[in-house]
């Protein structure tokens, strides 16, 4: 089965492709602000797709997300590892324990 951490490293090699074979290349040589562009875009069209309740629309702008997300992350240099441990951390308790739990 085909999971986030296979997006990750092939975002990974991807990154380190020539900028015209590799649309993440080119996409991390315009910068970190560029990139987190492109994911807030993606992210827009995605709640654009669900207020809509098209399905099929949204499955494929959910994809754009998460490889947009880790398109970021890479230009950031945070591994996958670091945003799923965070995840687990807060998986520990509530939703709302965790929520109340974070600094102001």
């Amino acid at each position: 089965m085909f999971a986030l951490e296979n997006l990750a490293e092939i975002v990974a090699r991807r990154a380190e492709a020539d900028a015209g074979a590799s649309y993440t290349r080119a996409l991390l040589d315009k910068g970190v602000a560029r990139c987190a562009r492109k994911f807030g875009e993606e992210a827009t069209e995605a709640v654009i797709a669900a207020v809509a309740e098209d399905d099929a629309a949204l499955t494929g702008e959910a994809a754009d997300v998460l490889y947009h997300l880790l398109v970021v992350l890479q230009a950031r240099k945070i591994p996958l590892g670091e945003v799923m441990a965070e995840l687990e951390r807060r998986t520990q308790r509530s939703g709302h324990e965790e929520k109340a739990g974070r600094a102001k």
